[in-house]
């Protein structure tokens, strides 16, 4: 799953995706380098960032998705966004997924529009938003905690007329975890991955990376990401989510031949 963020503010590159025929020449590239599902987000999400209102979200997002759209008809497009309006412009203008941070516990009507849509949704684990996030770390039982989570996610998604078949578990790594947490999710990532829903891990360039490696700027955190990655297809995690789509094809093209 290739990033594409239309942000001006996202950790890693924010900016360089800003403008709809940027975004296009990005998912060319992403294409080319065998993406099988690309992820556009319009709000950024890392620690401290500031909500846009959502009409500020679908002006940012709508055309670069149609221009996508236009040219890739067949390309599996995911949209990484917790408002239900968004969701709902989006899936109308082409979308096939959603990708929620929050896993519908911010807009509760959610669940009403993926159900209505018939289409895959991400549920991930996290606690609280952008700005309380970092201070919402204390768990009973980490890998536990956020099991049960996701499990009280996906009951209310079902319950809500979402098809099973079309849910995706993600524990929201970096999403009101330490470093230390972060690190004890992969290790212990077989616990989640499961016959049930699909598992999808999201780590490129995150700010652990860098902290382990001493590598502030993200750009340089790649070869930390693609060593999660390495553990990830070990797992038999399904979809990685990546900055660095031609990197990581690479990677898991090699790691899917030995393991």
């Amino acid at each position: 799953m290739g990033v594409i963020n239309v942000t001006p503010d996202s950790f890693s590159d924010g900016g360089l995706c800003f403008s709809p025929l940027d975004a296009l020449s990005r998912a060319r590239t992403f294409v080319e380098q065998n993406v099988d599902v690309i992820d556009i987000g319009a709000q950024s999400t890392r620690p401290g960032a500031d909500e846009i209102e959502v009409e500020e979200e679908l002006n940012r997002l709508l055309p670069a998705l149609s221009l996508i759209r236009d040219e890739f008809p067949d390309l599996l497009i995911s949209i990484d966004t917790f408002s239900s309006i968004v969701a709902s412009q989006s899936l109308n203008a082409g979308a096939d997924w959603i990708n929620d941070i929050s896993g519908g516990y911010r807009d509760p009507n959610m669940y009403k529009i993926i159900a209505e849509c018939d289409c895959p949704f991400v549920v991930m684990h996290s606690r609280g938003n952008s700005q309380t996030m970092q201070s919402l770390t204390n768990y009973d039982n980490l890998v536990n905690d956020i099991h049960q989570g996701l499990l009280r996610r996906t009951d209310k998604a079902i319950s809500a007329g979402i098809s099973p078949e079309y849910l995706i578990w993600d524990p929201g790594i970096g999403f009101a975890k330490t470093t230390e947490q972060n690190l004890l999710i992969l290790k212990h990532i077989d616990q989640l991955v499961n016959d049930k829903f699909p598992v999808l891990i999201g780590v490129s360039r995150k700010r652990f990376i860098g902290e382990i490696l001493n590598q502030p700027d993200p750009k340089n955190r790649i070869w930390g990401s693609l060593a999660v990655a390495c553990k990830c297809a070990l797992e038999k995690v399904s979809l990685l989510r990546t900055h660095d789509v031609n990197e990581t094809v690479q990677l898991l093209t090699m790691a899917n031949k030995i393991f």
